[in-house]
């Protein structure tokens, strides 16, 4: 019983530590530049990992897109939308 108990102890221990791994950002990720778009920028985005969330705010809000180009190579680009807090009333 004792034998069980401990093997189930460690079996979640394994998948809490997997989930938080999974959570923690990495310190290449976070050492990423974040590059500005301006307009007619040629953009070279093979696969968009993250877009952060649109505020509610009824102004012009930064939003930043993390994505990999066709080298591979992890970037983050900031640029600029409409927030969605406005409202027609």
């Amino acid at each position: 019983m004792k034998a069980l108990k401990i093997a189930m102890f460690l079996a979640f221990a394994g998948v809490a530590a997997q989930a938080y791994s999974d959570e923690t950002p990495t310190n290449a990720a976070s050492q990423i530049p974040v590059e500005s778009y301006s307009y007619g920028m040629k953009l070279d985005i093979q696969k968009i990992i993250t877009v952060t969330d649109t505020g509610d705010e009824c102004s012009p809000v930064p939003k930043q897109m993390t994505y990999e180009d066709s080298k591979g190579q992890r970037r983050i680009l900031q640029y600029q939308v409409m927030g969605t807090g406005c409202s027609n009333g």
